[in-house]
């Protein structure tokens, strides 16, 4: 009795250690590109190991953005790491998206005054996939790795480099 109990115990403290997703991706690459308004101009880079690099342009930290925002020097670079939890859903929400059967381009370009967002992921096997969404219209799955990106600028530890 009491070894089932300490094959429970065991099994029960191993079950409780954070489960890490072994990822297919090496690298993740997320880039939103200006539009006529305030949209957030940035370029994000995750690996495997989970360390990242934020390219923050512009309109990524003000709360109360103006055109003026323009002229001044690009906000910086920073590094940091993405949390376990945080990478496990990104993770989560690549998988949902069926990642080599996305298309290549999401979007019509007959308004001009839209953001487009670019996602590069490089996979463990070799291959790649690039997406061009313009005015980030894409599937719904889509806008949620979008929307995910955004937050993590927000969410994260990032210590600038540059």
């Amino acid at each position: 009795m009491k070894y089932i109990l300490g094959l429970c115990a065991f099994i029960f403290l191993f079950s409780c250690n954070s489960q890490k997703v072994q990822s297919k991706y090496s690298t993740i690459e997320y880039e939103a590109t200006p539009c006529f308004g305030f949209c957030p101009v940035f370029k994000m880079t995750i690996n495997a190991d989970r360390t990242a690099m934020f390219e923050a342009e512009h309109f990524n930290f003000t709360k109360t953005p103006s055109k003026d925002e323009f002229s001044k020097p690009r906000e910086g670079t920073f590094k940091g790491t993405i949390t376990q939890e945080d990478y496990n859903k990104l993770i989560t929400l690549l998988d949902g998206l069926d990642v080599k059967n996305l298309k290549d381009n999401y979007g019509e370009r007959n308004i001009s005054d839209m953001p487009t967002s670019y996602l590069r992921i490089n996979m463990t096997d070799g291959t790649s996939k690039n997406v061009e969404d313009y005015g980030k219209r894409g599937t719904e799955k889509l806008k949620e790795v979008y929307k995910f990106f955004e937050e993590l600028r927000h969410n994260q530890q990032w210590t600038k480099v540059n």
